[in-house]
């Protein structure tokens, strides 16, 4: 079993930058996988960044070159920062895990584990 708690979401105005951290605890192989989830009102939930236990990782097309995911293993805690925002960012964003490893880690694989999400407002 995994635990996921998220924190860091607030408001900021277009350009500004925020980061959200994830704080983990469980079992340590259910893990390996973990990525950011972003869901906006009345839309579908989307995948916006995962990495893997060796480092790798994978962006959403939307987010590329402004956000970054990176985690902190010893603590137990995965990081998303994200600059330049724009107000299409606004959503709830989520942390989410899994046991998967390699080219099996990716947004779009399924996640087994979520956090209850934060809530982050850009204003024009």
């Amino acid at each position: 079993q995994v635990h996921l708690v998220e924190s860091g979401g607030g408001s900021v105005q277009a350009g500004g930058s925020l980061e959200l951290s994830c704080a983990a605890s469980g079992s340590p192989g259910s893990r390996t996988c973990m990525a950011w989830f972003r869901q906006a009102a009345g839309q579908e939930r989307e995948g916006v960044a995962s990495i893997d236990v060796y480092g790798d990782t994978n962006y959403a097309d939307s987010v590329k070159g402004r956000f970054t995911i990176s985690t902190d293993r010893t603590k137990n805690t995965l990081r998303l920062r994200m600059n330049t925002l724009k107000p299409e960012d606004t959503a709830t964003y989520f942390c989410a895990a899994n046991g998967n490893t390699g080219n099996f880690c990716y947004i779009g694989t399924s996640f087994d584990y979520w956090g209850q999400g934060t809530q982050v407002t850009v204003s024009s």
